[in-house]
């Protein structure tokens, strides 16, 4: 979970082009809270990184907080079929 200034400012898509990059399965989607929430899989170094990363976010972004939690490989099941990362509708 990131929370600030995350919505508005692309950082869903800043997300998804850091995820392809690094090769990393999983998803990105907003809440309706004003927080974005991600997941992600692959090699424990890239996602360490993305992490790391997503605590800045794009340059329009003012990241507060980020909370880093493990997840279970279910979680990976709300991608879109097809795709080693989507961007999910708000929930």
């Amino acid at each position: 979970m990131i929370r600030g200034r995350v919505q508005g400012v692309g950082y869903r898509a800043w997300v998804e082009h850091q995820a392809k990059a690094r090769q990393l399965e999983g998803w990105v989607r907003n809440r309706r809270d004003g927080r974005v929430e991600a997941l992600f899989a692959g090699p424990a170094a890239a996602v360490a990184d993305l992490i790391v990363r997503c605590r800045r976010g794009p340059a329009a972004a003012l990241v507060e907080a980020v909370q880093d939690e493990p997840a279970g490989s279910d979680a990976l099941n709300l991608r879109r079929a097809g795709e080693r990362f989507s961007v999910l509708p708000t929930i």
